[in-house]
């Protein structure tokens, strides 16, 4: 049974790091869609742009309404990462009793 818990576990790990690079691939694709460094009217971008807004969005929404608007900087992805480091550390430490 305990072998279970630590693999369930451990895909748990493995999810919330591939979740945080497609949180960072969004961050750098609306900036360079922001400066116009890529074309949203080429399909290729279009479509990888519409793909990371749809996995981000819907975590990124809730954090926004709490986050407070510092005009054009939005730090919601950076609360993000603190939510999912928090989840990560506490999966850690109580599955696997690890001591700080």
């Amino acid at each position: 049974m305990q072998a279970v818990v630590y693999s369930l576990v451990d895909v748990l790990l493995a999810a919330i790091a591939i979740y945080r690079w497609v949180v960072i691939a969004a961050i750098i694709m609306s900036w360079l869609v922001q400066f116009n460094i890529v074309n949203r009217h080429n399909q290729i971008v279009a479509t990888v742009s519409e793909i990371l807004y749809r996995v981000t969005e819907p975590v990124l929404r809730p954090i926004r309404r709490f986050v407070p608007n510092l005009g054009g900087i939005d730090i919601s992805p950076i609360v993000l990462f603190l939510i999912l480091l928090f989840v990560e550390l506490l999966l850690i430490r109580l599955v696997y009793r690890v001591g700080i």
